[in-house]
């Protein structure tokens, strides 16, 4: 098999790191991985915030609830969606702009994005271990103050990376056909959708969510637990605030 493909199948969420260090040639390595993935209009709309110091990762560690990763990891990459740096190119070259909209936003998410997955692939590639943080979006206010973020910059994507600690298993994933639809979307009736979420729901990992949860199912721990409705709408409140505030909408 492609050394590439067996990286990509064989992800493993790492949650717990080594003390050992980083090299600079290996951050340089994954960075300049980062930079050179795919970008809208190749504008490269997004920045790439890099965590080492212990001072500041004890401040942002709080805001990722103390996230075991985020406490242990030597190194932590936060994505930002970046509009600023363009903007102020246009500026400074006399072309009035029209990117202070969700259209524009999504661009910069898309980049961002692009931009971490290349790191998080590269990271692999060296024998390191990564794991998304996706509690980048509930406190981007403090975030900001932490970062000094300015206007049309917003933070997106966050990754540990260190030397891992743990081999875990692989991640449960749905079957291809779940999530691959041929040439149209096809929707899903009640016996595909149980047949698809069959074995995630019958796995040992997910009697036991029931049984710390109290509750009847794996879609209850989503709903109930997890993701509940109340938090969805407070944290969709605040990142709608700060997209206002950054100038988005």
């Amino acid at each position: 098999m492609n050394s590439t493909i067996e990286i990509l199948q064989n992800h493993r969420t790492i949650r717990s790191y080594t003390q050992q260090p980083i090299s600079e040639q290996m951050l340089e390595q994954i960075l300049r991985s980062a930079i050179q993935g795919s970008t809208t209009g190749n504008m490269q709309l997004y920045s790439i915030i890099v965590n080492r110091d212990e001072a500041i990762k004890k401040q942002i560690a709080p805001l990722h609830f103390n996230q075991k990763p985020v406490l242990e990891a030597p190194l932590i990459l936060t994505f930002c969606a970046d509009f600023n740096r363009f903007i102020q190119w246009c500026n400074y070259r006399n072309a009035p702009h029209g990117y202070d909209n969700m259209q524009c936003f999504s661009w910069a998410v898309v980049d961002a994005v692009i931009a971490a997955q290349n790191a998080c692939i590269a990271a692999e590639a060296m024998g390191l271990g990564i794991c998304y943080i996706g509690t980048v979006t509930y406190n981007v206010k403090p975030l900001k103050e932490i970062y000094h973020l300015p206007k049309y910059v917003v933070p997106i994507a966050c990754i540990t990376v260190g030397y891992p600690a743990e081999n875990p298993p692989l991640t449960d994933r749905l079957p291809p056909e779940a999530v691959i639809h041929h040439e149209t979307y096809q929707n899903y009736s009640e016996t595909s959708i149980n047949q698809f979420y069959k074995e995630k729901e019958n796995s040992d990992l997910t009697k036991r969510l029931l049984l710390e949860n109290q509750v009847d199912n794996l879609a209850q721990v989503f709903t109930q637990k997890r993701y509940t409705k109340k938090d969805n709408e407070y944290f969709a409140k605040e990142f709608t605030d700060f997209l206002k505030e950054q100038g988005f909408l």
